[in-house]
């Protein structure tokens, strides 16, 4: 891959939105989106068990697919399984939160600390750690003038400076995490970025990290061998996926967080639109858009009915079984087997959407178990 994966080079195949999302539901979805464009070659996921469970269902119908575990979300959980018990964690999130307390509203505040999320806390916790590193070493050993900046700093560092070691391994155990996952996310994983992860591996002090790290380096490359992928680099980030997610979320929403609207913004948000794309999108009157839309609950209409009307409160509760939006492609020429798909296997050199033309395009000669051609592309 000559670059990290970024939002041109995504494509929306389906959208869904649902009240709620399980195992069983997701794997529904995935098999009508199976049944237009083929099997995918993998799934690229988070760490969520609901779509563990999906692919997992379908494994069980005949439609198994490898599965590739974002690096980010894997990284986390290696972290949280070594250091969630580690005896110090405790004292230094607790000390974190009260240095944040004494520092708010005083001429220091500058210094606070980022703040880091309960919930996937390990995800962003070494931001936390690299704070607390750079503050102790605004205070060097040795005295501090009574009324200085430096003695008003250091009556706000609370239980602080008794982390320093915990502090100190976790930023070098991190550190080498995260500049292999600069690597592999730019790069993609193959047997040459795998071969520029291990000296950054080996100056991780925490044993047990690097051998988990390197398994799951190895089972991921396994992966890509059996795409065709390990020299050329495999997709091993969702980022690009979360990336456009947060872009929908920050356009056209309104004051609610609609995920009708959200839902309906995606596909534009990704992907290089051809002319005629362009010109079809030209062809839909406000009109007709307006009769898509009215179709699906929105929380923006809602509110502003409601916030304006009170009388209407009462309505709510029969709009809540107007149905959400779901794009799902057309079968159009596509043959509807699911074992079987006659899709060529390949991704674009070029930016624009996957299968348009054949110029330009990398076959790969092995994108899945023997007797079955997919669709190899990073969706």
């Amino acid at each position: 891959m000559p670059s990290a994966l970024s939002l041109d080079r995504v494509h929306c195949i389906g959208v869904s939105v649902a009240d709620s999302w399980t195992g069983d539901t997701i794997a529904a979805l995935l098999d009508r989106l199976i049944a237009q464009m083929g099997r995918p070659a993998a799934y690229l996921k988070d760490g969520g068990s609901d779509l563990h469970k999906a692919v997992a269902i379908l494994g069980e119908q005949g439609l198994a697919s490898p599965c590739i575990d974002d690096i980010s979300h894997a990284v986390a959980g290696m972290l949280k399984r070594t250091y969630q018990d580690h005896p110090a964690l405790g004292t230094f999130l607790a000390a974190c939160g009260r240095v944040s307390g004494k520092l708010k509203h005083t001429i220091l505040a500058c210094l606070t600390p980022p703040r880091v999320r309960t919930k996937a806390r390990f995800m962003n916790v070494h931001r936390l750690f690299t704070w607390a590193d750079q503050v102790l070493g605004l205070s060097p050993t040795g005295g501090a003038k009574k009324g200085s900046a430096l003695a008003k700093l250091r009556a706000c560092l609370d239980e602080l400076p008794a982390c320093k070691a915990l502090i100190k391994r976790f930023r070098t155990d991190a550190h080498g995490l995260l500049e292999c996952q600069k690597i592999l996310k730019t790069k993609g994983l193959s047997h040459d970025t795998r071969g520029q992860c291990e000296p950054l591996i080996d100056t991780m002090p925490s044993s047990a990290l690097r051998q988990e790290f390197r398994a799951y380096l190895d089972f991921e490359l396994e992966t890509a061998t059996t795409l065709g992928l390990d020299h050329v680099g495999l997709p091993i980030s969702s980022d690009a996926i979360e990336s456009l997610f947060g872009v929908a979320k920050r356009h056209g929403v309104g004051e609610t967080q609609d995920a009708n609207r959200i839902a309906l913004r995606l596909p534009a948000f990704c992907g290089v639109p051809t002319r005629e794309e362009a010109k079809q999108v030209l062809q839909v009157s406000v009109e007709t858009q307006q009769e898509l839309t009215d179709q699906f609950t929105s929380l923006t209409k809602q509110r502003r009915e409601v916030l304006g009307h009170p009388e209407r409160l009462e309505s709510l509760s029969l709009e809540q079984a107007t149905s959400h939006v779901e794009l799902v492609p057309s079968p159009k020429n596509r043959s509807n087997h699911r074992e079987i798909i006659s899709i060529s296997n390949g991704y674009e050199e070029c930016h624009g959407p996957p299968g348009r033309s054949p110029g330009g395009l990398h076959f790969l000669g092995n994108a899945g178990p023997s007797g079955i051609k997919e669709l190899a592309s990073t969706y």
